[in-house]
């Protein structure tokens, strides 16, 4: 099968024919059809995240059907199509796991980064976590739904019933997110670069109320925010923008380092948060709710052997919605 490679961070990924691997017991094996790209795939390939397992086939937003199932994977059968997240495996006994905290699990394991991902036309993934995918959602608009919507999600119900929502950085998450958002009925005011007017255009069209850059102070003051661009100097501009008793919350996996801040924006009972990862019960709801709004996922579609230009494209800031991988026609 072909599949794009991460030998070493810093690199183009290689295009290979490798073999088509075999599922475990717990695994399935699935024929990939789509996968999303996303910012912590830049952040793995750039080297800023530091334990990938090399070489590694890249991928965590993956859409496909099931091939093969091993012996304990009878969750599945041959032809379902299935989704596969970011969070591939955890220890299930910690004090994490146990607590329906998952996502904080110490033995956890990660899809594209310690586990072989979706950059590729098969790949196989612990069956306990597969979600099937809702019928009404072709494979393309599927497939961001799997990481930017789900921890889109996780990080929306972090801010609690805040009714004006201030969202940084709108790309893939935030353009699910604000029609989640708006659903609920709140109120999205949107930052973005400096002088990025192709997406303040977009955002306004995904139902932002208002729409400027990080250096702008909104026309109202936010209950929350959530900060899905990887710039730690973006955490003092939304406190400065939140009321008191609000919440920033952090929902990258990797940020720049946050520069000192003048305790007084902190003050007022505000509180910043971080958002790791995902659980499965984020999973369950998401996507049963996302039909029922229904969340529409606006995707560029690059050809498989061209996932280096999809990655530049991402890292230049070039994409409205998300860039999804098309593996089979």
């Amino acid at each position: 099968m072909l599949a794009m490679i991460l030998e070493a961070p810093g690199r183009p990924l290689r295009a290979v024919e490798v073999p088509v691997p075999e599922p475990g017991p717990d695994q399935v094996l699935i024929k990939v059809s789509a996968c999303g790209l996303c910012r912590t795939d830049l952040h793995i390939v750039d080297g800023e995240l530091k334990e990938p397992v090399l070489p590694l086939i890249p991928g965590h937003q993956i859409v496909g059907t099931v091939a093969a199932a091993g012996e304990r994977a009878g969750q599945f059968a041959a032809g379902d199509r299935v989704g596969v997240p970011w969070l591939g495996y955890t220890c299930s006994h910690c004090r994490y796991c146990a607590s329906g905290r998952e996502n904080l699990c110490g033995e956890a394991r990660f899809t594209g980064y310690q586990i072989n991902g979706g950059y590729a036309e098969y790949t196989v993934a612990d069956h306990r976590f597969c979600f099937p995918i809702p019928e009404n959602y072709p494979d393309l608009q599927a497939a961001p739904l799997l990481c930017a919507g789900l921890i889109g999600y996780r990080s929306l119900m972090m801010t609690g019933e805040a009714m004006h929502l201030g969202i940084y950085g709108f790309g893939a998450a935030a353009h699910i997110v604000a029609q989640v958002a708006r659903y609920q009925g709140r109120q999205v005011y949107a930052f973005t670069r400096p002088g990025d007017l192709e997406a303040q255009r977009f955002a306004r069209g995904m139902g932002a109320v208002w729409a400027g850059d990080s250096r702008e102070t909104p026309p109202e003051e936010l209950d929350a925010a959530i900060i899905f661009a990887p710039d730690g100097a973006l955490l003092p501009a939304a406190l400065r923008a939140t009321a008191k008793g609000g919440v920033v919350v952090c929902g990258g996996i990797h940020m720049s380092d946050i520069p000192a801040f003048p305790y007084e924006i902190l003050w007022g009972e505000r509180s910043v948060r971080s958002v790791a990862n995902l659980t499965r019960r984020d999973g369950e709801e998401f996507l049963a709710l996302a039909p029922r709004i229904p969340v529409h996922t606006e995707v560029r579609p690059f050809p498989l052997s061209a996932a280096n230009e999809a990655l530049d494209a991402l890292r230049g800031g070039k994409i409205s919605g998300a860039a999804v991988l098309v593996v089979d026609e």
